[in-house]
């Protein structure tokens, strides 16, 4: 498989769906921030499965290549379908992917893009535990506010295997940023913590100085199930 030839027939599939209409409100609803060629979730989920069929999956050594030479393209549906190929592979994907998807994170960066990679991300580290105390790390003690909310999120769906001696180290590093995507990626992680362990939750909360947007967010679970007085 040609990396370049096989992005070239992916983005014939896809303008082939083209919808400007879609497109324009796509872009507004990203604050037109990407192009879109206006292919609505459904669809492309289908056209992506319909192209794996025919055109085949890369292998491990080719992803990298495919994956940022799709993140270099202007239309957003070419970054998901990066993401998708890369979640179907991830049991395949290799020690040093990290590399890849640190760049995707840093570039065309925004929330639904950097979302995903994070889920991408646990998973990742969970088959290369050993990554965990250098690389997030490293995120979470970098000057983007991208990598540093996927160190914060990493974690999400961890539940009890949460290490929550990293998520609170990292949460405490960043309590006074001013980033919205930072307090509400804190609060995010609390409340999901929240599930597996509302005591440890509610102390962290009301022991440490944390943005008032992370503290609603981190307690809003727990109030919706009465844990909480007040």
């Amino acid at each position: 498989m040609n990396p370049a030839t096989y992005v070239g027939n992916l983005k014939l599939l896809f303008n082939e769906y083209r919808n400007d209409e879609e497109a324009q409100a796509m872009s507004k609803y990203m604050r037109n921030l990407f192009l879109f060629y206006g292919i609505k979730k459904p669809q492309r989920e289908m056209l992506t499965k319909s192209f794996w069929q025919k055109e085949g999956l890369p292998n491990a050594n080719q992803l990298s290549i495919l994956s940022l030479l799709l993140w270099q393209e202007p239309e957003r549906e070419l970054h998901y379908f990066a993401l998708d190929t890369i979640q179907r592979l991830e049991k395949q994907l290799p020690i040093s992917f990290y590399e890849t998807l640190e760049q995707m994170i840093i570039n065309r960066s925004w929330w639904d893009s950097v979302d995903y990679i994070a889920s991408i991300v646990g998973k990742y580290f969970q088959r290369y535990p050993e990554l965990i105390p250098v690389v997030p790390s490293g995120w979470i003690n970098s000057d983007n506010i991208w990598l540093q909310r996927v160190a914060i999120l990493f974690q999400l769906k961890y539940k009890a295997k949460t290490n929550t001696a990293i998520l609170f180290s990292y949460i405490l590093q960043q309590a006074h940023s001013k980033e919205f995507f930072i307090q509400k990626a804190m609060g995010w992680a609390l409340r999901e913590y929240s599930k597996t362990d509302a005591k440890t939750v509610i102390d962290f909360v009301k022991t440490e100085d944390l943005p008032s947007l992370t503290k609603r967010e981190a307690l809003k679970w727990l109030e919706n199930q009465s844990f909480l007085s007040h």
